[in-house]
């Protein structure tokens, strides 16, 4: 590397401004890592510079400390902190083990690899239920085919009295180093998998695999007033984990079909009830359904076309707390199309009726 009078501006080695935030700064070195990573430049010396240069400066602009002082003081007030760039590659990898995982996919391992445990996969399942369910709650028998773990190994995956073995390909790590002049890169054994052991004498069960596939009845309960597209968590209730890992849980969406007659906003239930035009002004009582069997609602002397009507209680139960939402009714007045002759003379009279009183009132008016 340079000397420190000669060195070029960080922000300028990562092409951002000096208000970039972390993720600016980290997504820049990135792409600079990536460009000129010694694997993909191999000999090529201004690669390589280009590369040291690159993570001394994000070593500094990700750190709010040293950034501070750069940002005030330049490469002189990194001094104090005694950073004072990168020796070499294994310097660089070594501090950023975690950030080269991310971008290439490899990481430092231990002997023994990964732990072979593995959680169980998380299960959806799709369920529709009618309206009126959705309002009253059921109990319901799911068929759920999921992979579980296997009784004969317990999940590990290993023919019952016998042991793993120790993968000879990477010796037990999990990983094999492959050398390219000053540049070492591990990455995941081929023949283990990064688990740095090896079945040699597989579960006649599984074949190995620590999970068989089953179908199994479980009971649930769909809470009254769940609402569409609600998501139900059964914990435990999903695939089975494998070499002694835990099991996953399944996942219920409801889907609520529509109805007939009623709607639902909220908790509360809409409907539309149609009523004669003699109702409508004479006023009328009338059987009304709800969710729960049906009630009497009384119609108002005069009630006009498109008014709403109210019924306390009778709307979907609250999920979290007590009590239920409304029964909201709107009137729909229907006028008669097919009249016989006695109707129309009733109605006729009624009419003269009324520009009678109407004339009556306008006269008051300016008299």
């Amino acid at each position: 590397m340079q000397n420190n009078n000669q060195k070029q501006d960080y922000y300028e080695v990562l092409g951002i401004s000096r208000k970039a935030d972390e993720e600016e700064i980290k997504k820049a070195y990135r792409k600079m890592a990536l460009q000129y990573h010694p694997d993909r430049n191999p000999g090529d010396k201004e690669a390589e510079e280009r590369f040291k240069e690159a993570a001394e400066a994000y070593e500094v602009l990700h750190d709010p400390e040293k950034r501070d002082l750069y940002d005030r003081f330049g490469h002189e007030g990194l001094k104090s902190t005694g950073f004072s760039g990168f020796g070499g590659f294994e310097d660089i990898f070594s501090s950023f083990g975690d950030i080269f995982e991310d971008f290439f996919g490899f990481g430092r391992r231990g002997r023994g690899g990964a732990s072979r445990a593995r959680e169980g996969a998380d299960l959806r399942y799709d369920l529709s239920v009618t309206f009126m369910e959705a309002a009253k709650g059921k109990e319901m028998e799911l068929k759920i085919p999921r992979m579980e773990t296997c009784t004969v190994c317990q999940g590990n995956g290993l023919e019952p009295g016998t042991s793993p073995e120790y993968c000879p390909t990477c010796g037990g790590r999990g990983q094999v180093v492959q050398s390219q002049g000053f540049f070492r890169i591990s990455t995941p054994c081929p023949r283990c998998h990064g688990q740095g052991q090896i079945i040699s004498h597989p579960c006649p069960s599984c074949h190995g695999q620590g999970l068989v596939e089953q179908t199994r009845t479980l009971s649930i309960k769909i809470p009254a007033g769940i609402s569409n597209g609600a998501r139900l968590r059964f914990r435990g209730q999903g695939e089975g984990g494998s070499h002694g890992g835990p099991p996953g849980d399944l996942y219920v969406v409801v889907y609520v079909e529509d109805h007939d007659f009623f709607q639902r906003e909220g908790d509360d239930v809409l409907c539309s009830l149609p009523i004669s035009m003699i109702q409508a002004a004479l006023g009328a009582e009338i059987e009304v359904p709800t969710l729960n069997n049906s009630k009497k609602l009384t119609i108002p002397k005069g009630v006009q076309n498109g008014q709403t009507l109210r019924l306390k209680g009778e709307g979907f139960p609250h999920l979290r707390g007590s009590g239920k939402g409304d029964q909201i009714i709107q009137i729909t007045v229907k006028i008669p199309t097919h009249l016989n002759k006695k109707q129309e003379e009733l109605l006729r009279e009624f009419e003269e009726l009324e520009k009678k009183k109407s004339g009556s009132r306008l006269a008051k008016l300016f008299s």
